[in-house]
This record gives structure tokens, C-alpha cells and sequence, in this order.
């Protein structure tokens, strides 16, 4: 296909009025579909006395109650006899999937090939509306397994054209750009700019690759690590927002924020109550909804599913790329924040501070930050660790003058109480030597230690 037009041009530049109509088409289907083939939704429809045939446009789903990850493990085994959630014949299943598992038992997910054909073409819209096209070559430095990520991507890469190289992990030699030729690479931004350096100390320039654009994919970001990754490779970065339950959002080539494929996923903002939606330009709860075409399968559908990621509706005009698919704010983990002093404070923030130009002099950008006090005592210490190149070769006191400066911004309440009944404390450790390293899984970067 050609570089830099749309995967599917009527749906994704249709007008408001239209989509929304779309939408709520969807919506009623999707219920009906919900109610008629999912065992926890029929029971929760009539637990709750809600009759599905009053759900006819997306403002209805208000009325509806919140399903949580917490709801999902409860009703698949150990905890009952029979995955509640799965909502298709046994024959109708192609694949079964689990999420990480981070906070629990791992969520269960049962895909039809028609769940893997829609996944596909969410990130389809979005390799295309990052200028990738017909013959461009990705490697995917995510892994291959019961996450669905590096799958999705592989099956939108057919469609589009390109091709991918597997890789699964960015520690690949370098033999592989030298190779391959390869126009993309997909990875976290830590590993990417590991990838950098490493390239470099092997007296290979990232500038003069091949790779013409990078791609975040699986995580939040500050946008000044963005900037540093970007300076590192100097090529476009482009963030995406996915999830196993169904969410696949992507950032264009005017950077305007993350379009949602709205005629395949209705993605609600509600306040911290969890009773209201806010308004656009409000931070608030992502709530997704499955919506399926009239007549379409699902294997595990989610009706106001509760992400426990929040986010801000950014603009539901049209973008300059031409699509007209509502554009919201990078989602962040709430798992993720924490709350000191009566302020929350996400791994973001940390990020931001660490990764302020002047400081990527000494620093290599990994980190980890924790937070001490006591439960009936109002004060608390911040202690972030940041690994760099060679402690006795840092200025540490530039670097901590610009991760205040920078945490401070935004954080007005918790400079008021500094000096006072906050602190924030920092370690600078050689490379290799912060916790995380010892610890498997994903990097948990920010950790309240509080008794």
C-alpha cells in the first residue's frame, strides 16, 4: 500500500455525524451479542435489571455498571469452574491469551479470528498513519507469547505489505540493520536507546542507519525521553497505546495525540468516582467497550471495562492527517501512581525529571524512585536512584537541581511542603547496580514504601 494514505480510508475519515451513528449501531449489537452469548453478561444484566434493549446509543453505557480487572479473575478459574467472560463456542476460538499478570491472577482472553482480523487492523491504521507502507522492513523488539502485541502487529504487517523481522528483543547484533536494511523498529524507549548506545560503542552511528522511524509501543513516556531518544537515532518517534483487552491506539504524523479507532473500540473518560463522564480536556478513568460489527464475533467481549489507566479526550475534530477518529493524551498506568502528601505523582513524572537534556551528559537514562514515611506520620521522603555512566564523573548537583526544577513545575503543592515535611533524596550508582536489575519482569520504576 502506499506510504503515508489511509489502510481504510472510508471508515477512518468518516464525518462525526456518521461515525457516531456507526457507534451506536455498534453499541446495540454488541450488547444484544453480549447478553445473548456471554454467561457473565447475561447474569449481569439481569442482577443488575437492566434490560439490554435500553442501550441503543453510546450515552446509554453510563447506565451500565464497571467491569474491572478484579471482576474478570473472579469469574474464571480457580475462582469458578468456567471462564464466565468467554463469550464464543470452543470451535470459534483460534487462540488464548493471558495478560502479564502484575497485579494478580492472569486475565484470560479467548480470540476468534475475527478478533485478530479487527486487532490487525488497528495497528494496520496506525503503521500507515505513521508513514509506513508496502516494503518497508520493522524489527519488533516485543515479545511473542501469550501477550498479543508482537502478534497484532506481524498480522497488520501482512495487510499493509511490509515485512517484519522478529527479533522479539532489542539486543540483536548488529548484523541485523546491516543485513536487513530495516525502516522501523518497534521497543520501549529504554530499549531503544540501550540499542543506541550500543550501536555507538560498536562505532556504528544510529544517524546513519537505515531506520527511518521508531515506534513506542506498551508504555507511557515523558516527552523528554521521547525528545532524547529521538536526538540519539534523529528520526521521528511515534508513540502507540495497546492492551490485550483491546485497546490499540496510535500517534500520526502530525503528533496531535493518539487517534482511537472509534468504530471498533468506544473509549468513555469518567471522573475518579466513576459516576460521571468529564469533560474533553479532563483527566480522567479510560473505560473501553467492545463494539462489534452487526453480525461479528468475539471471543471475549468488554463492556465498560474499567483500564485503570487515565487519560485526557485531547480533540474529536478532525486532524490535519485527515482522519477524523477522536485523539486523547498518552494514557498512564495508575498502577503507577502514587499519592504523596495529598498529590499524585506517576512514574512519568520521575522520568521527566531524569531525562532533562543537561543531565543525559552523565546519565543513561535508567531509574528508580521510592517513596518512605509512615502511615500516622505526614511526612515523607522521595528517593530517586539514577544509574550513570561513571558516578565520579557526574556533576550530581546539576543533575539534581534539574530533576527539582523539573518535578517541582508541575508538582506546586509538593514544592510548598519541600524542606518541610517532604524530602526528596537521590543515589547515583554505576551502570548495573540499581534494583531492578535483580528483580524479574518488568522494571516496577517507582514503589511506595510506606508502612
Amino acid at each position: 500500500m502506499e506510504k503515508g494514505s489511509f489502510f481504510n480510508d472510508r471508515i477512518e475519515r468518516l464525518p462525526r455525524a456518521d461515525l457516531d451513528a456507526l457507534i451506536d449501531e455498534r453499541v446495540r449489537y454488541t450488547v444484544k451479542y453480549a447478553f445473548e452469548n456471554s454467561p457473565f453478561y447475561k447474569k449481569w444484566f439481569s442482577d443488575h435489571q437492566i434490560n439490554p434493549d435500553t442501550i441503543r446509543e453510546h450515552e446509554d453505557l453510563i447506565e451500565l455498571p464497571l467491569v474491572s480487572g478484579g471482576v474478570i479473575r473472579t469469574h474464571q478459574p480457580p475462582a469458578t469452574e468456567h471462564f464466565l467472560f468467554k463469550s464464543a463456542d470452543w470451535k470459534d476460538i483460534f487462540t488464548i491469551h493471558e495478560t502479564s499478570g502484575t497485579s494478580g491472577v492472569p486475565k484470560s482472553f479467548f480470540l476468534t479470528w475475527e478478533d485478530w482480523a479487527r486487532y490487525a487492523e488497528k495497528y494496520a491504521r496506525i503503521f500507515m498513519s505513521q508513514g509506513f507502507g508496502s516494503g518497508d522492513r520493522v524489527v519488533i523488539c516485543a515479545s511473542y507469547g501469550m501477550n498479543i502485541g508482537a502478534n497484532t502487529m506481524t498480522l497488520a504487517a501482512r495487510d499493509v505489505g511490509m515485512s517484519i523481522i522478529p527479533t522479539g528483543k532489542c539486543n540483536f547484533p548488529h548484523r541485523i540493520l546491516a543485513s536487513y536494511q530495516p525502516t522501523g523498529i518497534v521497543g520501549s524507549v529504554f530499549k531503544l536507546v540501550h540499542l543506541a548506545r550500543r550501536l555507538s560503542n560498536e562505532d556504528i552511528s544510529p544517524r546513519e542507519s537505515s531506520v527511518e522511524r521508531l515506534i513506542i509501543g506498551g508504555e507511557s513516556f515523558a516527552e523528554e525521553s521521547r525528545d532524547y531518544l529521538s536526538e540519539l537515532w534523529d528520526r521521528p518517534v511515534f508513540n502507540t497505546y495497546g492492551s490485550t483487552e483491546g485497546t490499540m491506539c496510535g500517534e500520526c504524523v502530525q503528533h496531535t495525540g493518539l487517534h482511537v479507532p472509534e468504530d471498533m473500540v468506544h473509549l468513555d473518560v469518567y471522573d475518579p468516582g466513576m459516576d460521571r463522564f468529564v469533560a474533553d480536556g479532563e483527566c480522567g478513568r479510560a473505560v473501553l467497550t467492545t463494539l462489534l460489527p452487526v453480525g461479528g464475533k468475539s471471543g471475549t467481549l468488554l463492556l465498560n471495562y474499567d483500564t485503570e489507566d487515565t487519560t485526557v479526550v485531547l480533540s474529536r475534530d478532525p486532524c490535519p492527517c485527515g482522519r477524523t477518529h477522536m485523539r486523547i493524551f498518552t494514557p498512564q498506568r495508575e498502577s503507577e501512581t502514587v499519592w504523596i502528601l495529598g498529590t499524585p505523582v506517576n512514574r512519568v513524572d520521575i522520568e521527566r525529571g531524569v531525562f532533562q537534556r543537561p543531565n543525559m551528559e552523565y546519565l543513561t537514562g535508567e531509574y528508580e524512585a521510592f517513596v518512605y514515611g509512615q502511615d500516622d506520620e505526614d511526612e515523607v521522603i522521595l528517593r530517586v536512584s539514577m544509574e550513570c555512566h561513571d558516578p565520579e564523573e557526574t556533576d550530581q548537583h546539576l543533575v539534581m537541581e534539574q530533576f527539582l526544577e523539573s518535578f517541582f513545575r508541575n508538582k506546586p503543592l509538593l514544592a510548598d511542603a519541600y524542606g518541610e515535611n517532604f524530602e526528596v533524596t537521590f543515589y547515583f550508582t554505576p551502570p548495573g547496580a540499581l534494583e531492578l536489575y535483580r528483580l524479574k519482569g518488568r522494571p516496577k520504576r517507582l514503589v511506595d514504601r510506606r508502612e
